[in-house]
């Protein structure tokens, strides 16, 4: 029996369904991910497991019990948001201990659990600060530690980076992960960003208008996107229809065909290599992405886009290029 689970759950707004007909299970000590555009019903989710939206079909289970009618402050849940929602007038202890002191937890305990979370965060050394003292890095981190102190059954939280510089988002990303298996909590992650849930996850959720496209684990999602929607989400692919697929790769077409496939960007090479196919291709234009240059290229009316490493090649050979080489292996079918 998974440890959380919901079951063909259904929500509406008036006459607008949000979730459709969801399932999903997520086991002890995971770190799963909502992945997916604004829009698609990934927060609403998420409330869903806090008990803070009302559905109309479905079940919720926690620990083996259905939680359908349980209150929110009764499903022990942790919860973390984008807005720190911190108290400005309160030290950084006391924003941590605010929970455990609703509850009426002893000073002595307070203290010992309290201490005992900002080691976890790294911040024991700031606790008689103020909110305002601190960094966005490190506040989020205190709203951090305050949903661990409470000791929650396991810990939800709501795209809790976006907010912060690039530099800080990758540091806390890395902090989170290691936290998570450090402690062996349940976590679930929503994001829109897809490197973000491809660095976290244990399993990736994608959700689209409301429904799981596809659930997998992270490297699964990457090399086998099961739908055009999830292939142009998750990665820099080249989506191509059949016809385009049997002009470029003409020995891969005695398999089944797919009406779509999909291939990835950095699997398409610029020298020949084993069971590679050539192609006649012109060089249009590329992108620096630091360590990474896109290129783009054009095969007789069909635009490719080709991800080479930097220290690879130099802008004169690409613009000199005039074939590229692709292994017929590397074409994903899609479904409809």
């Amino acid at each position: 029996m998974s440890y959380i689970s919901i079951d063909h759950l259904s929500l509406s707004y008036g006459n607008n369904l949000v979730l459709k007909d969801i399932s999903l299970a997520v086991e002890k000590g995971e770190l799963v991910t909502l992945l997916g555009p604004s829009g698609c019903g990934k927060s609403t989710l998420l409330r869903v497991f806090a008990g803070l939206e009302v559905f109309q079909k479905g079940d919720i289970s926690i620990d083996g019990e259905i939680v359908n009618d349980v209150a929110p402050k009764d499903r022990n849940i942790g919860m973390v948001f984008q807005s720190y929602a911190l108290f400005p007038n309160m030290t950084v202890f006391d924003n941590v201990a605010f929970g455990l002191t609703i509850k009426k937890v002893s000073k002595k305990e307070i203290e010992e659990k309290v201490m005992n979370v900002l080691e976890l965060v790294n911040l024991a050394d700031k606790k008689d600060f103020y909110i305002h003292q601190l960094s966005g890095g490190q506040q989020q981190r205190i709203s951090l530690a305050r949903s661990l102190v409470t000791e929650p059954k396991f810990l939800l939280l709501d795209e809790p980076l976006s907010a912060l510089d690039a530099k800080i988002r990758k540091q806390l990303q890395m902090d989170i992960r290691a936290l998570q298996k450090k402690l062996g909590i349940t976590m679930i992650f929503v994001t829109h960003d897809q490197e973000e849930a491809m660095i976290l996850s244990d399993r990736i959720f994608v959700m689209n208008e409301g429904k799981i496209v596809q659930d997998a684990l992270p490297a699964e999602l990457y090399e086998k996107p099961k739908n055009e929607f999830v292939a142009g989400f998750i990665g820099n692919y080249n989506i191509l229809t059949r016809q385009q697929k049997q002009r470029l790769a003409p020995t891969f077409s005695a398999e089944k065909l797919a009406e779509k496939y999909a291939l990835r960007a950095e699997l398409i090479k610029l020298t020949p290599a084993e069971n590679t196919e050539t192609i006649d291709a012109f060089f249009e234009n590329y992108t620096i992405l630091g360590s990474t240059i896109r290129c783009y290229f054009n095969s007789g009316g069909i635009p490719l886009t080709v991800d080479v490493l930097n220290s690879t090649v130099d802008v004169t050979t690409l613009q000199n290029q005039t074939q590229l080489f692709i292994d017929y292996r590397s074409f994903v079918p899609l479904q409809s």
